[in-house]
């Protein structure tokens, strides 16, 4: 209701007497449920208000609106002299988009007008990976980067794929990293076109395999008194800060993912066992002990977090209040308390070099490899052993002196 949003009597019976009352009616609900502010909320409104009465002027069915009316709504922007409207804020264009995002989700408007749609033949992909592989939306995320690159690169026709332009793609998407990454999604995605029939077979195999040797790198992680410093960064007068400590405890003392803390949900834990159920990759649930200091840091945020329908634990610190997009965002906030600390991130994904420096921690204090497997939840022991290189003074105990060499 426009009363939650808005104080004036005169400037709310004018909303009601305008172009598309019911529809502002609707949205500034929503923004109000959302935990907009009411001077934000406002701000979303009189750039609803201004949409309905431009598209009102230029003769077009808010139906009807797409794309190329929203350009067009953009280019009035620019030299708007609507009477009544005032000045030309610079969120205006995003008020209006976050305003047909609310008539899209309440039925209004065909979802065909969403903006920044996925292409076609990537939902097709996502929709097979989930119903043959059970794949889940944190691995689809990842593919996507890629494929919707190569999609962008060489078309939207899979029978213009060749062996060659694929190969190129590779090479240079590689210059950038995560080489293994990349390779994988384009094979997963030619076998699914090759099942579908919309490219010839054995076009897979036209990707090359990147040379791994196992075991080859060490882990990346970070001194205990680094973490410490880290985990201090957060400040704690805020909802925000809460709630980041609260997130680099489960990355830094648990060992969880960034995709765990993303899906957690507050009916995934157990106060009275102190425990809590993490589903990771495989979708292979497990339940891990909650310590006290964890505990205690998701208390503290719990009480401060934003009222909203969603049911994750974790929200955005701003407007609309929903659950954390996806696991970069969860890196990124652990990247910016590195930053706030002094403290140099060793490697990419930052989020990880804590579930990394957790393991490393487990290590010094004595823990065996099939304890650290059991935390970490890997699916075998193999994949745990890399950390038995992290654990120098065990290795200086066994290590064989250098021939001809007198040991130091």
């Amino acid at each position: 209701m426009l009363e939650h949003v808005f104080k004036n009597c005169e400037r709310i019976q004018a909303l009601r007497e305008g172009p598309g009352s019911s529809l502002l009616e609707g949205f500034a609900e929503e923004l109000h449920k959302t935990g907009y502010v009411n001077g934000a909320a406002r701000a979303r409104v009189r750039a609803a208000e201004h949409l309905l009465h431009w598209t009102e002027r230029e003769g077009v069915a808010m139906s009807d609106v797409t794309e190329s009316v929203l350009k067009r709504f953009h280019d009035h922007l620019e030299r708007c002299r609507c009477p009544g409207f005032g000045p030309i804020r610079s969120d205006l264009f995003t008020g209006a988009r976050l305003f047909l995002d609310y008539l899209r989700r309440a039925g209004l408007l065909p979802a065909s007008v969403a903006p920044n749609q996925d292409p076609p033949l990537f939902v097709a992909f996502g929709q097979w990976m989930r119903q043959v592989r059970g794949t889940c939306d944190n691995t689809l995320y990842n593919y996507g980067l890629i494929i919707k690159a190569l999609l962008a690169r060489l078309g939207d026709d899979p029978r213009r794929f060749d062996a060659r332009s694929l190969r190129q793609f590779v090479l240079e998407t590689a210059r950038s990293g995560a080489p293994k990454k990349c390779t994988t999604a384009l094979r997963m995605f030619l076998r699914f076109l090759v099942v579908e029939g919309q490219c010839a077979a054995g076009l897979e195999a036209s990707i090359p395999i990147v040379a791994q040797w196992r075991l080859s790198s060490l882990p990346r992680y970070l001194l205990p008194e680094d973490v410490e410093r880290v985990i201090a960064s957060c400040d704690l007068a805020t909802p925000m800060g809460r709630r980041d400590r609260a997130i680099l405890l489960l990355l830094a003392r648990m060992g969880l993912r960034a995709g765990d803390v993303v899906q957690l949900r507050l009916s995934d834990i157990d106060w009275k066992e102190a425990s809590v159920r993490v589903c990771g990759k495989g979708r292979r649930e497990a339940r891990l002990p909650l310590t006290q200091e964890v505990g205690d840091a998701v208390v503290d945020y719990l009480k401060t977090r934003p009222r909203a329908d969603d049911d994750a634990v974790f929200l955005r610190a701003r407007a609309p209040f929903r659950a954390l997009g996806s696991h970069p965002t969860v890196s990124t906030i652990v990247a910016q308390a590195m930053r706030r600390a002094g403290v140099a991130c060793p490697s990419r994904g930052a989020a990880h070099v804590l579930r990394h420096s957790a393991a490393a921690a487990m290590l010094r204090h004595g823990a065996s490899l099939q304890e650290i497997s059991s935390v970490l939840r890997h699916r075998f022991l193999a994949t745990t052993e890399i950390y038995a290189k992290a654990d120098v003074t065990a290795l200086q105990r066994i290590a064989q002196p250098w021939p001809e060499v007198q040991p130091c």
